[in-house]
């Protein structure tokens, strides 16, 4: 990584030059996110203040690690640090030299920036449980950070039509989402032998797309082949004229399965005829002692390792406060081989712990995290801080929650939401049980903030499915919207996906009462 970090440190310079010409109004907005999306880094509304992305390999951190993200945070004064649903961290309101200084320092501690945002592969996903599951395959985490390390070696090399996303699954429950990624890798085993189904071609956002499935299983040892066959099959087949059709996505459109499927195998042999890219894995041993206990916590999860347990994290919207970071970190940094990983779903896992230690993570944490699946719901950053959001998606989450405990109402009766504040589905509304995407509408005599709401996404294998648009809401009304709808739910006995199905014409007439 000697030569990589001599490459992004010369690049730093260059940038702050251009962050500065933006700033004073001599780049407009477009030719700066040009610019600036490969080193991780957006500019906010107006203009003056900024956001950086740090790349946190699949999610994979440390004490000592978020110990320095907490540093920054704090040297910086920014009274919350933001968990991203592709395992990143976002920090915002830093202005330009700011921005420039953290991502030296960053680099100085093994923290990159660079691909996590632009034209570049993005963070390789995981299932944030992985090796300690009960229910995987087999543990990916190696495989995630050989592809992440692949990628990240030639990061500043790249020159892709769009961005790539790769994730890996230990198992069918697919917590890093493969079925609706442009490549994903899912863990299973055949005859007793450890494989990998593979997906491509899927996609959230605009004309979204479920993955399709590559005929063959491949041996986990052969990912990067698979992985360097779709950057190669991208760079020659992917559209660098029109950005709005440029996603891997597209290229299965124009071709057809078929034929979609007959080209990445060919590039993938072109590879293995040229390269030698296989790699050797060793499993993590587990010897920690654990310490079992007899408590019931829906934040709490049994590891197949006896006597250790995970604890989840879910700050509201995925927004960390910056001292009650520190308080996590003061407790943990006195456990033994603690584990950090970062989920998919803007929370954080705390992995490795025994009983004692997971009771006392538990009682430190119960006001800082949601705890049911309905609080635990998802928003990206949304305006006033998003450059190209629509809507509020942060404060429209906050307002429901804020709606449900003034009526005293339960907040274990609606599943989990996903709040988009433009048609990117960086909140991933598309694969919830209910998703809202923000857009502009002119309701009466002027143009207010909206939602479309989702209902019926869901992700795994063999159960993904995109949500279904069903009407537009104002965002002022969802609050009271999803109250009646609890309601309803509750008094109908059934789960909710059972109520969409059983009480389709009750749900339909619920949503005509609120839409515009």
């Amino acid at each position: 990584m000697d030569k990589l970090k001599e490459v992004l440190y010369g690049e730093i310079e260059d940038f702050r030059e251009v962050g500065h010409k933006f700033a004073n109004g001599e780049l407009n907005l477009m030719q700066f996110k040009h610019a600036s999306g490969g080193f991780g880094v957006y500019a906010h509304r107006g203009g003056k203040e900024f956001m950086i992305r740090l790349r946190i390999p699949s999610g994979i951190t440390k004490v000592d690690e978020m110990l320095k993200v907490y540093g920054f945070a704090e040297k910086y004064g920014l009274d919350k640090i933001h968990f991203t649903t592709r395992q990143a961290i976002q920090l915002h309101g830093l202005n330009i030299d700011e921005i420039c200084d953290l991502m030296k320092e960053a680099l100085d501690n093994d923290i990159y920036t660079r691909g996590a945002g632009g034209n570049y592969p993005r963070n390789v996903a995981m299932s944030p449980l992985s090796g300690v599951d009960p229910n995987e395959e087999f543990d990916v985490t190696p495989y995630a950070k050989a592809i992440g390390n692949y990628f990240l070696e030639r990061i500043y090399t790249y020159k892709l039509p769009r961005k790539l996303k790769v994730s890996v699954s230990n198992g069918k429950e697919d917590a890093a989402h493969c079925t609706v990624q442009d490549l994903g890798f899912v863990a299973v085993n055949k005859d007793g032998k450890e494989y990998f189904e593979v997906y491509l071609g899927g996609g959230l956002g605009q004309n979204p797309k479920m993955a399709v499935k590559y005929q063959d299983l491949i041996e986990p040892k052969e990912i990067l082949y698979y992985v360097e066959g779709m950057v190669r099959m991208f760079m020659a087949e992917g559209d660098y004229e029109n950005k709005n059709k440029a996603r891997v996505r597209y290229i299965l459109d124009r071709m057809g399965e078929k034929d979609f499927l007959d080209c990445y195998r060919k590039h993938v042999n072109e590879v293995k005829e040229k390269e030698n890219l296989e790699i050797t894995v060793e499993p993590k041993v587990y010897n920690k002692e654990g310490i079992e206990i007899e408590i019931e916590n829906p934040r709490l999860f049994k590891q197949k390792q006896k006597g250790l347990y995970s604890v989840y994290l879910h700050p509201i919207g995925g927004q960390l406060l910056t001292k009650d970071l520190k308080s996590i970190l003061d407790l943990i940094s006195k456990f033994e081989d603690v584990e950090i990983r970062l989920a998919m779903s803007e929370g954080i896992y705390f992995r490795n712990l025994n009983g004692i230690e997971a009771k006392k993570l538990l009682d430190l944490t119960e006001e800082m995290s949601a705890k049911t699946k309905f609080e635990q719901s998802v928003s990206c950053i949304g305006i006033p801080i998003c450059q190209i959001g629509l809507c509020n998606s942060q404060g429209t989450l906050n307002a429901v929650m804020d709606y449900f405990k003034e009526n005293n109402y339960r907040l274990d009766v609606l599943p989990t939401m996903h709040f988009s504040g433009c048609q990117n589905s960086c909140g991933v509304h598309q694969i919830g049980s209910i998703g809202f995407t923000g857009k502009k509408k002119r309701v009466l005599d002027k143009v207010d903030e909206c939602f479309t709401l989702f209902v019926g996404g869901a992700y795994g294998v063999g159960d993904t499915k995109l949500g279904v648009a069903c009407g537009d809401l104002p965002a002022a009304i969802i609050p009271e919207f999803l109250l009646e709808l609890a309601k309803k739910v509750e008094a109908s006995n059934l789960e909710f996906n059972n109520y969409l199905t059983t009480k389709e014409d009750e749900f339909r007439e619920l949503v005509k009462k609120y839409e515009v």
